[in-house]
């Protein structure tokens, strides 16, 4: 399993290269912006045609996740589906598929902006969950501590090479954790956006996804 061991308020959590979090002392895995169901919200508003493979990508990206883990406790950080209608518009056997993600363990469905109400799988369906001396939202409010959360689908950029590489990224600081976009087809925010350099501490932290996460300061526009 590959990963990147970082403290926040005195909890010792694992970035994974797949972009989940893994808090291994509470048997916990979280993900955030699944955005199941994109390719099908798009084409329902007369956008363009993607190729309907997202949510299959996704879970399987999310079963070899809990394969590698065995979490007792998996949190879903809001953003789980596209909207209310993706939710409903799931096939029956990716909604089998999720079942059977469930089956045997804690699943809680943290409201996302795209996804406020009810989404009539399993598990509970929370505003924020606390735990320990972490909460978890899914978007950042002010002035939190122990604070995880998701909305914002972080990416940094690092140059090696003569190379500038981008890759979605989890923000991290004294306070708080950013985490990035899981699912397939979700953009990204560059971390030197105003909106995440004013959450984030002047010493915060990214950790890049990929095959060897990778610890760098926080890029921050200029000046």
């Amino acid at each position: 399993m590959n990963g990147l061991d970082f403290n926040l308020a005195g909890a010792a959590l694992t970035a994974l290269g797949s972009g989940a979090l893994w808090w291994r002392e509470h048997g916990l895995l979280c993900v955030s912006d699944l955005h199941l169901g994109k390719s099908e919200r798009i084409a329902r508003r007369g956008g363009a045609a993607l190729p309907p493979y997202e949510t299959r990508d996704t879970l399987n990206r999310l079963a070899a996740d809990l394969a590698a883990t065995e979490p007792r406790h998996v949190v879903c950080l809001g953003d789980s589906f596209d909207d209310l209608g993706a939710a409903q518009a799931l096939p029956d056997e990716e909604r089998l598929w999720i079942l059977r993600l469930q089956a045997g363990r804690r699943w809680d469905w943290i409201e996302g902006n795209h996804d406020p109400g009810p989404v009539g799988l399993g598990g509970a369906h929370l505003g924020e969950l606390r735990l320990g001396p972490l909460t978890f939202r899914h978007i950042a409010e002010p002035r939190q501590r122990g604070e995880v959360s998701g909305h914002y689908h972080p990416k940094a950029s690092v140059s090696a090479r003569g190379r500038s590489l981008s890759r979605p990224a989890f923000l991290f600081d004294s306070d708080r954790l950013i985490l990035p976009a899981y699912g397939t087809y979700t953009g990204g925010l560059r971390s030197r956006s105003e909106t995440l350099c004013n959450l984030m501490r002047a010493d915060a932290c990214a950790i890049l996804t990929g095959p060897q996460p990778v610890a760098i300061p926080m890029p921050r526009k200029a000046g």
